[in-house]
């Protein structure tokens, strides 16, 4: 039977057609499967330089994309014990990695650091001028609890200057003595410089001389049991390069050298 010109046209198309479908199959069935997610364990302190950060890194390597979760150091703990997913670990001193060391990776990275200051309401209504104003009978002074980074540097500040404090709260995190100033529940805290930046207009700061106070110190590790250990090595390296050193400072954070802190 001869083919009709119609017929030939219809078989001259079929290769064209398979050829252009082989791309799409190996796309579709091999090789890459989307961007790698790395899940960021991050102190409240670090909420609003790390939001920048994530978008800076989605730009600078656009084959990872961070998923940012933060909390108070005792939430980032528990996290660790549930063996939650997680990549890296972001906390506020050095000592919150040794409490949870069996579950993190042995290199350390110093990548922020701040200093300590009194936050008070608005225009400081009750006129507290240094640390031995916190003594004051009757003025209520929230502060961080012994067993989180913020707890242990208040309570380094208070020691070198000799100051015995009757707090009236204990908080878990700076963000959360920082709520109870700006509430009107308590009339000082001590909280870190960079948090009460984020405040804003809600609270004013009493500073605290640079020989009574102390460098609080933000360490970043890998955790053990993250999927991505190559690309979570990549992004804390990445934590301590100039372009990351830039965020921290927008955001009044000190910088240290491009190097380990430990391990």
């Amino acid at each position: 039977m001869l083919d009709s010109p119609r017929r030939r046209r219809l078989r001259a198309r079929v290769p064209l057609a398979v050829l252009a479908a082989v791309p799409l199959l190996g796309a579709g069935c091999g090789g890459t499967s989307g961007p790698v997610t790395l899940t960021v364990l991050a102190n409240t302190s670090l909420t609003e330089v790390f939001g920048e950060i994530g978008t800076a890194y989605a730009q600078e390597r656009p084959g990872v994309r961070l998923r940012l979760e933060f909390g108070a150091a005792p939430e980032l703990a528990n996290r660790l014990t549930r063996h939650e997913p997680g990549d890296v670990l972001v906390t506020t001193d050095l000592a919150s990695l040794d409490e949870e060391s069996r579950y993190l990776g042995p290199q350390r990275r110093v990548v922020a650091l701040t200093s300590m200051t009194i936050a008070v309401a608005p225009g400081d209504p009750r006129g507290i001028r240094d640390l031995r104003d916190l003594t004051r009978p009757g003025l209520r002074v929230a502060v961080g609890a012994e067993s989180v980074p913020v707890g242990r540097y208040t309570r380094q500040v208070l020691a070198k200057a000799g100051v015995a404090v009757r707090w009236s709260s204990q908080e878990i995190s700076a963000r959360a003595v920082l709520d109870r100033v700006r509430s009107g529940e308590a009339d000082a805290g001590l909280v870190y410089v960079t948090d009460l930046a984020s405040a804003g207009v809600a609270a004013s700061s009493v500073p605290i001389p640079a020989r009574l106070n102390v460098t609080a110190a933000f360490p970043a590790t890998s955790i053990k049991d993250g999927g991505h250990p190559a690309e979570t090595d990549e992004f804390l390296s990445w934590l301590v390069s100039p372009d990351a050193r830039e965020l921290f400072n927008k955001y009044g954070f000190a910088t240290p050298a491009a190097r380990p802190a430990g391990g």
